[in-house]
């Protein structure tokens, strides 16, 4: 003890500063550029409200390629003409589409995808989450994505973590097409492994959050009057150059990305009276930022 005490009492007696207690947010700030990892436009989904508000979605290919290829076909296809936000579940999700239309599906659409719960593990180059999952064997990040995994099993899922986005479906074995889509409001982890995950929200989860509550059953709106209209819904990738939105991710086999998943889990600046020792998957947000 007398000798971590020393230090201390010295820099005291000669009035140097304590050194500053790095923060998680310290170390995504001095992460250099080449810890950073551009989002291809092509997954990059951008939902315009007619209110004027905006939501961008990343999509998740190589976890739910069907579909992922659906909802770009969807865009791209003009689907989603005159659809709206109906269902707003306070702590649970937001969703929207065209709920239960009749209206046909554009060319390239499958209608029955397989159930792209899981993909194989191998192949992945998973950073573990370094602490016990309630949900899988395993936890941690690939390409940004948080996920849970089973090495002896293979397979690997993306978690229902905040704003995760998931595709709405009837009772098993439908799948859903990617044509209802959901934005998780707080995580939902018992759903894990039973709706594909198609992607997340990286910006505009706010104008989602703070819509109004529906009143009926699992947060749908009483009447279509209160739905929340949108006015499109487009890959980024077919936006003119210079309205197209771009964003990147920390990479989550960076330096930095260890230190501040390593910081997630053990707060030691001032606010803080003891670490935690330990975190949860959705509780280390991968960080995502808009680029110039």
């Amino acid at each position: 003890m007398r000798s971590l005490l020393l230090p201390a009492i010295a820099a005291l007696l000669i009035g140097a500063a304590p050194a500053k207690l790095l923060t998680p947010n310290d170390i995504v700030t001095a992460s250099p550029a080449s810890a950073w990892r551009t989002i291809p436009a092509d997954d990059v989904l951008v939902m315009d409200l007619k209110s004027g508000g905006r939501v961008v979605l990343q999509l998740a290919p190589a976890f739910a390629p069907v579909h992922v290829a659906n909802i770009r076909a969807l865009a791209r296809g003009n689907y989603w003409d005159g659809a709206t936000i109906y269902r707003v579940q306070d702590a649970y999700v937001a969703q929207w589409g065209l709920n239960d239309s009749d209206k046909g599906f554009p060319a390239g659409v499958t209608a029955k995808p397989p159930a792209e719960y899981t993909r194989a593990l191998k192949g992945l180059a998973v950073k573990p989450l370094g602490y016990a999952d309630p949900y899988a064997p395993g936890a941690g990040f690939v390409d940004g994505w948080p996920v849970a995994y089973n090495a002896k099993a293979n397979w690997a899922n993306l978690a229902h973590c905040y704003g995760s986005v998931g595709v709405g479906r009837d009772l098993s074995p439908d799948t859903g097409t990617g044509g209802e889509l959901y934005a998780v409001f707080t995580p939902l982890r018992h759903l894990d492994r039973n709706i594909a995950v198609v992607g997340r929200v990286i910006d505009g989860m706010a104008n989602l959050s703070a819509l109004p509550r529906g009143t009926e059953a699992l947060g749908f709106y009483k009447d279509k009057a209160q739905y929340v209209p949108i006015t499109s819904i487009r890959l980024a990738s077919d936006m003119p150059a210079a309205d197209r939105p771009a964003y990147e991710y920390l990479d989550t086999r960076s330096a930095s990305f260890a230190t501040y998943l390593k910081l997630r889990a053990n707060r030691h600046d001032d606010f803080y009276i003891r670490p935690a020792g330990g975190v949860d998957l959705c509780n280390v947000q991968v960080p995502v930022r808009k680029k110039a």
